[in-house]
């Protein structure tokens, strides 16, 4: 089991929008938020791709990565993840390898299989071009890894192409598959990559232990990686008080139950309307059985939360996800679960930020 020392958080945003607000915010909170986790020592600052809603505004993780790295100067940064299944390999790599010339050894590249979006969407992402055929994922997988790094195979269809900017890199995006299945960890595994698991879908934590031993048990060493590396993503929410959490991440709980009922609320609800919401039984049911791995509570309560998942994936690599309506509690929680961390790693002399913050006043 990892100990409290050994574990490494990251923060996984999907630029959530609220109710009432617009994407504007919801971008320009997303690079607030990862200059902030910088500061509280958070290792990684990953950004999905959605399509087509009203709940989460980053469709382009590639531009938003630039526009955080650009206004950070020592956290990661990466797409968590970019649906190569909508695009090409080449353009990919080609868009990594310029955040990489511009922020050499702080990019990551996280790739997903699954749409982002609903089916229509996933078509007009490729249109008037069929959608692509998901046998080909592990191709285009391999092949963004050869123009990544400068090294197709000899004899590949596609050998002729240098990926710009040309030359040797002196480093390369770290590239990660992301999953909540098998799928991804078994094609991981085959090319010897890191690969991430999406305990924060909130329906997925039955499972995902075994599927990341599935990995390590297949994972064969390659010149990327020597031994697997498994990263875990987890749903996240902390407050003063159990009874203040469960109230804020009404917000987040209620916009499952609302979507699986085709109801459109544009952005995300206030927890001051989530929790006045009329829901009949089987919507209780259904939104309770959709946030069962879902971490909420006190700091204690979050601390056991985690450290319990560290154990059950049995991995320190964690990313930390928290979506709620009022951007002062989503900033609160990720800098109090920094909090419960940070000072196990911190030699025993130093203080904490709140300890040197209550000196100062």
């Amino acid at each position: 089991m990892p100990s409290k020392s050994e574990i490494t958080l990251s923060v996984v945003d999907q630029s959530p929008t609220r109710k009432g607000g617009n994407a504007r915010e919801a971008l320009t909170e997303s690079v607030k938020l990862a200059q902030m986790a910088e500061e509280w020592g958070y290792k990684r600052y990953w950004v999905a791709e959605h399509h087509n809603t009203s709940s989460y505004s980053g469709a382009s993780p590639e531009i938003l990565i630039g526009q955080i790295a650009a206004n950070t100067n020592t956290i990661r940064v990466g797409s968590g993840g970019v649906m190569l299944s909508h695009y090409s390999a080449l353009k990919v790599a080609e868009q990594f390898r310029i955040l990489d010339t511009f922020y050499p050894g702080r990019i990551d590249l996280g790739i997903g299989r699954a749409p982002g979006s609903d089916r229509l969407t996933a078509a007009a992402l490729s249109y008037p071009r069929r959608t692509m055929d998901i046998q080909h994922f592990p191709q285009m997988v391999s092949d963004l890894m050869g123009f990544i790094h400068g090294e197709l195979p000899e004899g590949h269809q596609l050998g002729a192409i240098t990926a710009l900017p040309g030359g040797a890199p002196e480093t390369v995006p770290e590239v990660w598959l992301l999953g909540s299945s098998d799928y991804s960890a078994r094609l991981a595994s085959q090319l010897g990559l890191p690969f991430s698991f999406a305990d924060f879908f909130g329906n997925t934590a039955e499972y995902g232990p075994m599927v990341c031993e599935l990995y390590r048990k297949n994972f064969q060493p390659s010149v990327y990686l020597s031994e697997p590396k498994v990263g875990v993503g987890l749903q996240v929410l902390c407050a003063p008080t159990e009874e203040e959490a469960k109230f804020i991440g009404s917000s987040r709980d209620i916009a499952k139950v609302l979507r699986a009922m085709g109801l459109s609320t544009d952005g995300i609800i206030s927890p001051e309307e989530a929790v006045n919401w009329p829901l009949p039984d089987e919507a209780v049911a259904y939104q309770e059985q959709e946030t069962a791995s879902f971490i909420q509570g006190n700091p204690q309560q979050v601390e056991e939360g985690i450290l319990a998942a560290a154990e059950r994936y049995q991995t320190g690599e964690l990313s930390i996800v928290t979506n709620c309506y009022y951007f002062e509690h989503r900033t609160r929680s990720f800098e109090m679960v920094a909090d419960i961390f940070r000072e196990a790693n911190a030699p025993d002399s130093q203080e904490s930020p709140a300890e040197q913050i209550a000196a100062s006043d």
